[in-house]
């Protein structure tokens, strides 16, 4: 039972193998001592397989489906190249000039790019409408701003259905749900949304929802209700005679995260959706983020301090948060194993700080590891989304390394 607790997280790319962590099947702490740390390990093959498990999913629910990657969530160039060349029907999400220039710099075309972003100013859609993506906004405010810059265009509406879905459920998202966000037009806007429409000539074609965030199986209620809901605005603006093509249910499709969660159930994901939007006769598209990369890399650092402060034992690290901030941004969970003892029952707890000159600068407290030496390799797992992509250069602390597989061995 202790060797299962401890390995909940394995699977194929994933794994122990004589005690020791692998990645795509090469020795983490191996990869460590070669190329440096704190070093990010990539297994690209992880994208292609969650790629065409979200492609699958459509096809068996009967659905056109679209999928895209949210940029903020991952960029690395090779990352990019590799999706571009074993899974070429894959679009991406952008939220920002900048990213709308990365993406096609990086090898995808205007038709294959979703811009969605908020609070969008005159210089941004300057820059956005110019290079020909296809363009969603989230506020009224912004809805009347666009159609002055550009009269006559096809548009696309975010909406807020005052309902999301999360891994801790109840249907209260950053995005959507009860309390008021930033995000989205909510239903008794939508007439104004059309009126803005008209006294513009824009013609609204696709409807974007953000559903919610890191959401599993245990979700996919609040998910069916949300898509319900998006459903019938659909049918609202379509009876305004607003031709809307697609809708676009954003991302927040999570991926296991702790002891005891199961991956999110596809079929019965896209069966929601097919259930729902099938009748409107229109493209399905998602733009996960964590589901599609958040699995394909770990997080290697050394271990330079370890010292009992006050009855707790401090590991301290060669990385900082700002090179890994997911965990303080959003609060994720950051699984962290020792790489010589992947499986190895526990000796007690650690909280494990790392380098930037910060109090909170610190990956976990009551961390139960094996017995950790100065000189080890620890690995953080499940970093390949909203990591590396938001790195900063707090202290002057420098951008980690990386290394990329597209094979397993």
């Amino acid at each position: 039972m202790q060797e299962l607790t401890r390995t909940w997280w394995a699977r194929p790319g994933l794994e122990v193998r004589d005690g020791r962590l692998t990645v795509a099947g090469r020795d983490a702490e191996e990869l460590a001592r070669t190329h440096g740390t704190p070093l990010y390990v990539h297994d690209l093959v992880r994208v292609r397989e969650q790629a065409r498990g979200l492609s699958g999913a459509f096809a068996l629910a009967g659905l056109r489906g679209v999928v895209r990657l949210a940029l903020k969530a991952q960029r690395e160039p090779a990352l990019l190249a590799y999706l571009r060349s074993e899974a070429p029907e894959v679009g991406l999400d952008v939220c920002s000039p900048g990213e709308v220039d990365w993406a096609l710099s990086h090898g995808w075309s205007p038709a294959e790019i979703s811009y969605t972003g908020t609070n969008v100013s005159e210089r941004d859609l300057d820059r956005i409408l110019a290079a020909g993506v296809h363009v969603n906004v989230d506020l009224l405010s912004q809805l009347d701003r666009l159609g002055r810059r550009a009269p006559g265009s096809a548009v696309g509406v975010r909406v807020n259905p005052r309902i999301g879905a999360t891994a801790a459920g109840g249907g209260d998202s950053l995005y959507a749900g009860p309390k008021p966000t930033k995000f989205g037009i909510l239903p008794e806007g939508l007439g104004e949304a059309v009126a803005i429409a008209a006294r513009h000539r824009l013609v609204i074609d696709t409807v974007h929802v953000h559903v919610g965030d890191g959401y599993l199986t245990p979700g996919l209620p609040d998910f069916e209700e949300t898509v319900r809901r998006v459903a019938g605005m659909v049918t609202t603006l379509r009876e305004a005679g607003h031709p809307v093509a697609e809708v676009n249910t954003g991302g927040g499709l999570g991926v296991p995260d702790r002891p005891g969660d199961e991956p999110l159930d596809l079929e019965r994901w896209a069966a929601i959706l097919a259930a729902q939007l099938g009748p409107l006769d229109v493209t399905v598209g998602t733009e996960p983020g964590d589901f599609l990369v958040k699995e394909c890399a770990v997080h290697l650092a050394e271990v330079v301090t370890v010292e009992d402060r006050d009855g707790v034992t401090f590991v301290g690290l060669d990385t900082g948060w700002n090179v890994m901030d997911e965990h303080f941004v959003y609060g994720a969970n950051l699984p962290l194993v020792l790489c010589r003892a992947a499986d190895a029952p526990t000796a007690g707890t650690v909280t494990v700080s790392g380098n930037i000159n910060e109090g909170d600068d610190l990956f976990g407290e009551d961390v139960p590891l094996p017995e950790v030496r100065e000189g080890d390799i620890l690995a953080a797992l499940h970093v390949g989304s909203y990591n590396a992509s938001m790195t900063s250069l707090h202290c002057l602390r420098e951008a980690a390394g990386a290394v990329f597989f597209e094979d397993r061995v």
